[in-house]
């Protein structure tokens, strides 16, 4: 239920490739994307004069297997070396003359193929545009200063740590208030009634955070209890009727700009990513 602004929840870090293009992806390692890559004018002879090797009247051009190389050496330093690029020429060679072979049998005409095909097409593409996006729209240092001073503001001066008992009934929370009336320990109820997966088997206890990080209603609550107290009347919230203890307060610490600022970018960058989709979105024509 609660949320931790400078965690790494806090920033949004969506996947860099969809599932297509990390299998078409995958597949430019090993060689097995040349069909796609010929499909987008990469592989064809005018697009690329210089050959690594000829099969069959295709050629293969030593482009290729220099963008395989220099993918594989951003996960791996020592993969430019004459032994790495004899097996991904052999690789290569292998994939097209299966190529060759399933278009003689007339399986590139297959709906499933096809479909394929246009999906890796348009996954490789789509990833060619957000990358652009990504490099072309770099935040200044003024800008994610901006970003970081918002968070802070809505951080609050004081972080608070709370325990709570969520149950689904008003009598069921106002019967444990009796019991904390008379006595009964708040962790141990929760462990025993507490319907919040993530708080129950701690005592019901929702670790440090800032009033923003929960639905108003058990914001308002908490924060108008002393330490050690709880709530006498249960508290309504769309996930149920909550028994707030307030365990300890203290003053808000945030991580210095620096601490968070590649974090800031990305955030600041996935944002802006996600209001161009919009926008493609909103001017597009949809029939």
């Amino acid at each position: 239920m609660s949320t931790r602004l400078f965690s790494q929840s806090a920033f949004y870090n969506a996947p860099f490739y969809n599932a297509f293009f990390r299998k078409a992806q995958g597949a430019l390692h090993t060689g097995i994307a040349l069909a796609c890559l010929c499909a987008l004018g990469l592989g064809s002879a005018s697009a690329l004069a210089q050959n690594a090797i000829v099969v069959n009247g295709q050629k293969i051009p030593s482009d290729l297997v220099d963008f395989i190389i220099k993918e594989q050496a951003k996960r791996n330093p020592n993969a430019n070396t004459p032994e790495a690029r004899r097996a991904i020429v052999e690789e290569l060679v292998k994939q097209e003359i299966l190529k060759q072979e399933a278009i003689k049998k007339g399986l590139a005409s297959q709906s499933t193929v096809k479909h394929q095909s246009q999906m890796m097409n348009q996954a490789i593409l789509a990833n060619a545009l957000r990358e652009n996006f990504f490099k072309s729209n770099q935040p200044t240092d003024e800008a994610l200063k901006t970003e970081y001073d918002n968070i802070v503001k809505t951080l609050g001066s004081t972080e608070y740590r709370a325990s709570h008992v969520l149950v689904p009934t008003e009598d069921e929370a106002k019967a444990i208030v009796t019991k904390l009336n008379q006595g009964a320990k708040f962790a141990d109820i929760a462990k025993a009634q507490s319907k919040d997966p993530g708080s129950a088997a701690q005592g019901g206890d929702l670790d440090w955070a800032n009033p923003q990080s929960f639905v108003p209603e058990f914001s308002q609550a908490m924060v108008a209890l002393k330490k050690g107290e709880y709530t006498k009347t249960p508290v309504k919230s769309q996930f149920g009727y909550h028994v707030i203890l307030l365990t300890d307060t203290k003053p808000t610490n945030p991580p210095a700009f620096e601490q968070v600022k590649e974090q800031l970018g990305q955030k600041w960058l996935n944002d802006r990513w996600e209001q161009y989709q919009a926008s493609l979105l909103g001017k597009a024509k949809i029939q």
